[in-house]
């Protein structure tokens, strides 16, 4: 089974490389790359949660049947869970299981609106939730290079809306963040139960916003103990198969 995994706002494929070498070779790591970044720097940002999950649904099609499970940090949860809601929607091959590390559930809206804010004030909030090299921020030219891609997926977050219908994955969800993350409290984290029609679980770990930097063991034997326990659960195939994608290994 293989894990793929959805960055944060302004992150990238590679944040996931020590989970990888963490989970592998038990369960190898595809790291999904959003436009607008690093290998794909020349695609234009998608600033539009939806419109994510659909490029993504289509670049998972070459996977075949490989079965697969979904893990999402922070906006990457949204994306996840939004794609899996359009596999199953689709009647697609849906992914065994959802994690959703380090973001509130969809039914538990904030207003929000950093997107729309000045380029300082982006700059602290980075700072606030860390997760980003202050020498980074500091760097003229660095921010001019992730201001854009920031702003650009924070309008997709910040303006994401929950859906009314088809609300509930027939996949297990389990719902991991940080006791002091300042944007995710235990109540949002577990009203993922909300949308899990099968089972669910909430693993609480010590730190921030970017507890896994601190704990990449605990996440990965959180999330080999929940693949290992489907077992042989296999899913129907994606259809048709062929294309490219553009999914990137860690």
């Amino acid at each position: 089974m293989r894990l793929v995994c959805f960055p944060f706002a302004g992150g990238s494929a590679g944040y996931f490389r020590s989970l990888a070498n963490s989970l592998e070779p038990d369960v190898p790591v595809l790291g999904v790359q959003y436009p607008g970044r690093q290998d794909r720097r020349h695609e234009p940002l998608i600033e539009d949660i939806g419109r994510l999950a659909d490029e993504i649904c289509e670049e998972l099609i070459p996977w075949g049947t490989e079965p697969l499970a979904f893990f999402g940090h922070s906006m990457g949860s949204v994306v996840a869970f939004e794609a899996a809601r359009r596999l199953q929607r689709d009647n697609r091959r849906t992914p065994l299981a959802l994690f959703a590390s380090g973001r509130r559930a969809p039914s538990c809206r904030r207003a929000e609106d950093f997107h729309a804010a000045d380029d300082e004030s982006i700059i602290a909030n980075l700072r606030s939730l860390g997760g980003t090299d202050p020498a980074l921020l500091d760097d003229d030219e660095m921010r001019r290079m992730i201001l854009p891609v920031v702003r650009a997926d924070y309008r997709a977050v910040e303006t994401y809306r929950a859906p009314t219908t088809e609300t509930r994955l027939n996949v297990p969800i389990t719902a991991i963040t940080g006791d002091r993350d300042p944007s995710v409290s235990l109540e949002e984290a577990r009203a993922w139960r909300e949308h899990a029609a099968g089972s669910f679980e909430l693993k609480v770990l010590t730190g921030g916003h970017f507890f896994i930097d601190e704990h990449v063991a605990e996440v990965a034997d959180c999330v080999r103990r929940v693949l290992l326990g489907l077992g042989s659960e296999r899913t129907r195939p994606l259809r048709p198969e062929g294309g490219a994608g553009h999914g990137r290994r860690p």
